[in-house]
């Protein structure tokens, strides 16, 4: 899966198929037994990989999903998406999160106990380093006085925050464009099952409370949701997907916009051969 042939292959498949984005997540330095246990994920890094990605595709999106925002100095971070953002045409969605692996907050020299103070922070320095000219800001670990970032995006990145606690609520509600939330699940660390959607009805009223707090801030404008539903695919299989669309239905009636999706990929060809099969099953009749 991670050569370059790989990688492009599995760009086509998705465009072609209709899909709208794909995601990489953000792991720089995971716990070795996290990943050996089974509950771990790895990727390639989300920004060197999403150029090539740019570079395969014309319509692709591309969602870090997510950024662990207190892995970085954030005008790095807003270096690198205003990068991205510019070569890739306006293709970025730039998901950032509090995160909550503590040894890999450990193994990059970050403070995960100050996570979240330090997330806060680096969404609004992200978006003054994208308005143009020099910023100037005093932060818990650096010191700003009037330096410039460049490249300017214009548009900028959508901003969606992920997590599904009230403060991530409140972080989407004032800094975000959208909102990525995930239902909890027995394989998550217990930190992921607390702060994880547990049913859609609890999403519904988190939904209304993030656009209610939207409205105090005088935030107006095109907003987003992203999940997946909890009804499984039966991919390759006749109705295999009747469960799944039914579930998207119910997460549209509570405000979801964007559905995620993980084909199953034993193998680079299973991959394309799935992703070919939701396009047919679930894109076609969505459109």
């Amino acid at each position: 899966f991670q050569t370059p042939e790989a990688v492009r292959e599995m760009a086509a498949a998705l465009e072609g198929a209709g899909i709208d984005a794909c995601y990489l997540t953000d792991h720089p330095a995971p716990d070795a037994a996290w990943l050996r246990q089974g509950m771990g994920h790895d990727a390639l890094d989300p920004f060197a990989a999403f150029a090539f990605v740019a570079a395969a595709t014309t319509r692709l999106r591309m969602h870090t999903n997510i950024v662990v925002a207190a892995y970085r100095n954030p005008f790095l971070t807003a270096k690198s998406a205003a990068t991205l953002q510019v070569l890739s045409g306006g293709r970025l969605i730039l998901g950032l999160g509090a995160g909550y692996q503590k040894a890999e907050f450990e193994a990059l020299g970050g403070d995960f106990h100050k996570r979240g103070k330090l997330f806060d922070e680096a969404l609004e320095v992200i978006r003054l380093a994208w308005t143009g000219g020099p910023v100037t800001y005093q932060g818990m670990h650096f010191t700003a006085n009037g330096n410039e970032p460049r490249p300017v995006p214009d548009p900028a990145p959508l901003v969606w925050i992920g997590g599904g606690s009230d403060k991530a609520v409140e972080r989407a509600a004032r800094w975000g464009d959208g909102w990525c939330p995930f239902f909890a699940a027995p394989s998550m660390s217990q930190l992921n099952r607390d702060t994880g959607i547990h049913t859609v009805e609890q999403l519904g009223e988190k939904i209304a409370a993030l656009h209610a707090r939207r409205a105090e801030l005088g935030r107006a404008g095109p907003f987003d949701v992203a999940i997946g539903p909890r009804a499984k695919l039966r991919f390759q299989q006749a109705g295999g997907a009747d469960a799944y669309l039914e579930g998207l239905r119910e997460l549209a009636e509570a405000g979801v916009n964007w559905t995620m999706v993980e084909p199953p990929h034993p193998s680079r060809q299973a991959y394309i051969e799935n992703v070919q099969w939701f396009g047919e099953e679930v894109v076609t009749k969505l459109c």
